[in-house]
């Protein structure tokens, strides 16, 4: 889907973190949605459409929540798709607005894992044990990491590299779950406990609380509202879900074949008239971190075979020629779940606007933002600053 008339106008989102005992799931969301609207200089009033986005909270939070910003008569959408809930909730904003359905739109999403964790005090909990068996499936990833080594002849060193690359990236990013007190190194990341041979739990994302919110509205209005600053506008999103071919063997509902992240990327690529050669930085779906590696091919930023190279090259690290994931993703900013892809969106707002301080990326243009989902689902998202 190729999208036109419409940018971001606002973003916001509370920092990452255990959450549990401080603070709610409506005061976490407030916070983002207030952000983001004092960030886009629109009213609540002004909104027209919102889509709320969340895994784990009951059926009606989504529009009681949206009371707290005020009785304005809007439309309420609920989305949900796993791990790509938040992406999903901003492409149904984008699309809202760039559709002429209405000239301000609030895509907004929020988890408290936390308390998902703790509803059973026995054994490891079932909240913890319903993680892993949908949102992170530790054996799944290991597998896919085995099969990689085996075919590819992929060391361990490389997925701690890309590890620990994400953790010094979010050592400068004050929303950072985790905010290591020095440099980490992919020694440390292997000698950290194992959770699935060959990953450990620093190449694994936290159990994380936190919400965050985009604001999209008519280009020409935030033009107006918003003189002298960098505009920056999505211009194509794709969402897919598994696809049958012939010979089809069915991989599972975490995140399906490898395939459907190449193919979403094509027809996103298609849709914006861009390719992987003009990208200036990505974030990806890394709840472990040998996912980030897989996806340097199934997006075309390198050709089969070469992703290891890009990690020893130091390619995807700040100051490298393609940086990924450069507000730490899902390993060290964290992984709530509804709020996961608006966090991303956050970032690659700040960066494309040039507001990313110590972590900006020297004249970032064009950036990708892709999440995989339960289920079999994969969205990849262009932002472009004009």
């Amino acid at each position: 889907m190729k999208l036109a008339n419409v940018a971001v106008a606002g973003v916001g989102m509370t920092p990452f973190g255990d959450f549990y005992k401080t603070q709610t799931l409506t005061e976490l969301a407030r916070t983002a949605g207030l952000e983001a609207l004092k960030d886009s200089g629109f009213s609540f009033a002004e909104v027209g459409e919102a889509f709320v986005g969340y895994m784990q909270a009951s059926p009606m939070t989504g529009v009681k929540i949206m009371k707290e910003f005020g009785l304005t008569g809007l439309a309420v959408n609920h989305v949900e798709n796993a791990s790509a809930t938040g992406l999903a909730a901003y492409r149904e904003a984008a699309w809202a607005v760039a559709s002429g359905r209405c000239d301000v739109a609030m895509a907004i999403g929020f988890e408290k894992m936390t308390e998902l964790m703790r509803q059973s005090s026995g054994g490891r909990g079932a909240g913890r044990d319903q993680i892993d068996g949908v949102i992170l499936p530790a054996s799944y990833f290991a597998l896919w990491a085995m099969r990689r080594m085996h075919e590819r002849g992929t060391k361990p060193w490389h997925f701690a590299q890309i590890a620990a690359k994400n953790w010094n990236h979010g050592r400068d990013n004050p929303r950072c779950h985790r905010r290591a007190d020095h440099a980490i190194t992919a020694e440390e990341v292997l000698a950290s406990p194992l959770v699935a041979e060959p990953l450990t739990a620093m190449m694994a994302c936290p159990v994380s609380d936190g919400a965050a919110c985009a604001i999209l509205a008519r280009e020409d209005l935030v033009r107006a509202r918003q003189p002298g600053r960098p505009l920056v506008r999505p211009i194509s999103s794709v969402l897919q879900s598994e696809t049958y071919t012939p010979g089809h063997t069915f991989l599972g509902p975490v995140v399906g074949p490898a395939q459907m992240t190449q193919n979403t990327a094509r027809k996103a690529y298609e849709a914006a008239g861009v390719g992987p050669q003009d990208l200036d930085l990505v974030y990806v779906h890394d709840a472990f971190a040998n996912e980030e590696l897989e996806y340097y091919e199934l997006l075309g930023i390198c050709a089969p075979g070469e992703a290891e190279k890009l990690v020893e090259e130091g390619a995807t690290s700040l100051g490298g020629r393609i940086p990924f994931n450069t507000d730490g993703g899902l390993v060290a900013r964290g992984h709530p779940g509804g709020p996961t892809g608006l966090a991303q969106i956050h970032e690659a707002v700040t960066q494309l606007r040039g507001e990313a301080g110590s972590r900006q990326v020297e004249n970032a243009r064009t950036a990708l933002v892709h999440l995989v989902g339960g289920g079999s689902v994969c969205t990849v998202n262009l932002l472009q600053r004009a």
